[in-house]
C-alpha cells in the first residue's frame, strides 16, 4: 500500500462508526408508542394478522426501511400511520434507543415516542397487516421482570430437502476448511424474554426492546 492510499483510507474512516455491512441485513424501524390516560402511562402494541408473516405476535408498530424514507424515523412514523392511522402531528418522538442487531439477520431502530391521547380515540386499524391493539400499563414491565429462556443457534453448511437430499450450502471440504465446520457448528445460546399479560405473550425482538426500555426506567 502507497502512502497516498493509506491517506486516503484515514480520510474515509468514519468519525462516528455505525454497523458495519448494514446492506447486508433487513433494516427496520419501529416506534415505541406511550400514551397518557388518567395520569398513567400506557405503551401500545399491535398483534399482527394471523395470515401475514409471524402473524399472531404482538409487537410495536413498524417494519422495512424503504428507498423513500429519508430517515429510520420516518420509517417509523410512516409505518405507523399505515397500520395504525396514527398521524405524525399527534407524535412527538422523545430519542432513540440502541440499534438492536437481531440474530435473524435484521437491524431495528428503535424510536420513544409519545402520543396524544385523542390520536387513540381515532386510531384507524390496518385489518390486513394488524388483528388488534394492546394498551398496556408501563408499570406492569416494571413490577413484571421477563421469564428468560436459551435457545441454541448453529450454523449449518448444508441441509437436507424433502426428499432426503443433501443440498451444500458452504462448501467446506472443498475449500478445505478445518473438519470441525464440516457439520453444524456454533452452539452459541440465545437469551430470550418472555413478558405475559394476562394470556397475551410478548417475546422475540419486541421483548428485547422492552427489556432495554425498562432498564431506563428502574
Amino acid at each position: 500500500m502507497k502512502k497516498k492510499e493509506l491517506k486516503k483510507l484515514v480520510k474515509n474512516l468514519p468519525d462516528k462508526p455505525g454497523v458495519m455491512a448494514r446492506d447486508r441485513y433487513f433494516n427496520s424501524a419501529v416506534l415505541i408508542p406511550i400514551v397518557k390516560i388518567k395520569d398513567e402511562y400506557y405503551l401500545i402494541f399491535q398483534k399482527r394478522a394471523a395470515h401475514i408473516r409471524q402473524g399472531g405476535d404482538i409487537c410495536f408498530p413498524g417494519g422495512r426501511k424503504e428507498e423513500n424514507d429519508k430517515s429510520f424515523k420516518d420509517t417509523a412514523l410512516r409505518e405507523t400511520y399505515e397500520e395504525l392511522g396514527i398521524r405524525k402531528k399527534d407524535i412527538k418522538i422523545l430519542g432513540q434507543l440502541d440499534t438492536y442487531v437481531a440474530p435473524i439477520g435484521a437491524l431495528v431502530e428503535s424510536f420513544v415516542a409519545r402520543v396524544k391521547k385523542r390520536a387513540i380515540k381515532n386510531m384507524v386499524i390496518d385489518k390486513n397487516e394488524v388483528e388488534d391493539i394492546l394498551i398496556i400499563p408501563l408499570d406492569f414491565f416494571k413490577k413484571n421482570p421477563p421469564i428468560e429462556y436459551n435457545l441454541k443457534y448453529q450454523v449449518h453448511p448444508y441441509t437436507i430437502d424433502d426428499d432426503g437430499n443433501k443440498e451444500i450450502l458452504f462448501p467446506v471440504e472443498e475449500l478445505g476448511l478445518p473438519e470441525a465446520y464440516h457439520k453444524p457448528w456454533g452452539h452459541r445460546r440465545h437469551k430470550v424474554w418472555v413478558y405475559d399479560y394476562k394470556g397475551d405473550i410478548i417475546w422475540g425482538l419486541t421483548a428485547v426492546i422492552l427489556n432495554d426500555l425498562i432498564k431506563k426506567i428502574v
